[in-house]
């Protein structure tokens, strides 16, 4: 029997196939597709995975409590890492200690923040205001920084600060554990140094702080490294690199940069972004 003649329209000039070359044509397409979509599925599942691990259920809820514990730490775990207790208002003094710019070369990492006149950044766990008040003139009048704090006692010391040097470009705003009260899409650059690991709900506070970033906004942590046994710091004080992505990726971030030029911490910079993070 002759084989038939169909039309078959592509775009661009209209040609004509027979029957069966057009069949294998629309099964090349499916099949093409098919692989496309088994290809995302594979590139997607870890992320997938781990978005899922941050979800609570009735099963497994996001944190874990252990009897057993640093005792330094709080008891409360969030992906395999104890959190660790919150450094009181008391330390103060060691926050502003001569010494810090010798171990800790904190004048380096202003540098590589990168900051520019007109920028809003929040200080996320401020303390007495040690980065704040460097920060305040790299933004200039018009810039910003919002000095967030849980502790009024900390709040207080800026507080005075603020009068006795007549800063105006300082906002000052009490935080909760779960959120610090930033307006949405209002920061350029989100700063945590030496804090993140004492958040009590590290997830929340994440997703709040992702919601007042600008549209490719940075959120920068500093954490002392856990990979290095001869930095100084409590155990459950430290984070490793590893950690810290680990805990980033259900969000909407992806690290841009890990800057190696502080003697005792990561430096670890996560961008804003408008698609699911890779894993």
């Amino acid at each position: 029997m002759r084989q038939t003649r169909q039309p078959v329209t592509f775009v661009g000039r209209p040609r004509t196939l027979p029957l069966d070359a057009a069949c294998e044509k629309s099964a090349d397409r499916v099949a093409l597709l098919s692989f496309l979509a088994a290809t995302l599925a594979i590139v997607a599942a870890p992320w997938i995975a781990t978005t899922r691990a941050a979800e609570p259920t009735k099963d497994r809820p996001r944190y874990e409590y252990r009897k057993n514990h640093d005792p330094n730490g709080t008891g409360k775990f969030y992906m395999g890492r104890e959190i660790a207790q919150v450094m009181g208002h008391q330390a103060a003094g060691w926050l502003e200690r001569p010494e810090r710019e010798r171990e800790e070369r904190p004048s380096l990492l202003l540098k590589a923040l990168r900051l520019r006149p007109g920028m809003v950044v929040a200080d996320i766990g401020a303390g007495s205001g040690y980065f704040t008040f460097r920060i305040s003139p790299l933004v200039g009048p018009t810039g910003k920084v919002i000095a967030v704090d849980i502790q009024p006692e900390m709040l207080a010391i800026m507080r005075r600060r603020i009068r006795e040097k007549d800063i105006r470009n300082v906002q000052l705003v009490r935080g909760t554990a779960t959120d610090p009260k930033l307006q949405p899409r209002s920061v350029d650059l989100i700063l945590m140094v030496d804090v993140y690991h004492e958040f009590s709900h590290p997830y929340e506070m994440t997703v709040a702080m992702v919601k007042a970033l600008k549209p490719g906004g940075r959120m920068v942590f500093v954490e002392y490294r856990l990979e290095d046994p001869n930095v100084p710091i409590k155990l459950v004080h430290k984070m490793s690199r590893a950690q810290v992505v680990k805990e980033m990726r259900p969000h909407p971030l992806r690290l841009v940069e890990s800057v190696n030029v502080l003697p005792w911490q990561h430096v670890l910079i996560f961008e804003k972004v408008t698609q699911p993070p890779r894993p």
